[in-house]
């Protein structure tokens, strides 16, 4: 599914240790890798020399690993510069970090990640770094809701990560509370578990099991947004790999926007997937 995967690389150390998420990601699919910078009118020396360092880190770690790699620097708007580089490279994914606006400004849809996200045409995946130094995660919760879309591209994505690192994979569904009268709640067993999975969840376990992913699943009543980083610091999860949001700005007013939510106060590494590829 992913034949080329692309970084942008800029200033930052966290948008490098993106790039090493991608690169794991390149080395477990087969694909070719590629570094990208886009240096804005008038962006310092400083900055263009440590983002064309941390290229070259990631280009020796790619040869390392035998994976095929290149980089490309370019003086320009972000997004039109890497809008271009996509469609002529016929690049298939895309990684960036986010940026301190993303967390701090709510409703991050003005944000230069964010239009990354919405307007490439290939699938684009999102990265919060909170550890610098842990790329290797070994336990990865994966928080879907019901009636997810692009399940084959989600599954694929998640199971090509976990495969690289030899990681675990828990899939969490925050649902209403499951109680009985007088008894509390109900502590379900693996396969009460999977009778009460919506569809699509389901499907993605296929999946899973398909790829010879280790997995296991867990129902935690509660507003979603809480219960993932609650599951997330509770069970010590290296990384979190969850769904773009979909709601519109009049939505997230109303309701709040998990994602947002969870990208301000995830206690761990975040992957936010924007998946392109039709099932």
């Amino acid at each position: 599914m992913y034949r080329k995967i692309l970084a942008a690389v800029n200033e930052h150390i966290n948008s490098e240790v993106a790039g090493r998420y991608a690169l794991r990601l390149a080395k477990s699919c087969g694909a070719s890798f590629l570094t990208c910078f886009i240096a804005e009118k008038g962006t310092p020396e400083e900055s263009v020399v440590r983002a064309e360092e941390a290229m070259k880190r990631l280009i020796t770690e790619a040869e390392l690993l035998e994976v095929p790699a290149g980089s490309i620097t370019k003086i320009g708007d972000t997004l039109g510069e890497i809008g271009a580089v996509v469609r002529h490279k016929g690049i298939d994914i895309v990684f960036a970090a986010t940026r301190r606006s993303d967390i701090e400004k709510r409703f991050y849809s003005g944000t230069v990640t964010r239009r990354l996200s919405l307007q490439l045409p290939c699938s684009v995946a999102l990265v919060r770094v909170v550890h610098m130094g842990k790329i290797h995660p070994h336990k990865i919760l994966v928080p879907l809701k019901a009636g997810i879309d692009h399940i084959k591209e989600r599954a694929y994505f998640t199971s090509k990560i976990a495969e690289c690192c030899d990681a675990k994979v828990v899939v969490f569904h925050a649902t209403k509370p499951i109680t009985r009268f007088f008894h509390g709640e109900i502590h379900l067993t693996p396969y009460e578990w999977e009778k009460r999975l919506p569809e699509g969840i389901s499907g993605f376990v296929e999946y899973l099991r398909k790829y010879d992913i280790a997995h296991e699943g867990r129902l935690l009543p509660g507003k979603a947004a809480r219960s993932i980083t609650i599951e997330a610091a509770a069970k010590r999860h290296d990384l979190i790999i969850m769904g773009a949001s979909e709601r519109s700005l009049l939505t997230s007013l109303i309701k709040g926007n998990p994602v947002e939510e969870v990208l301000r106060e995830t206690p761990c590494d975040l992957i936010i997937l924007k998946p392109r590829h039709e099932d």
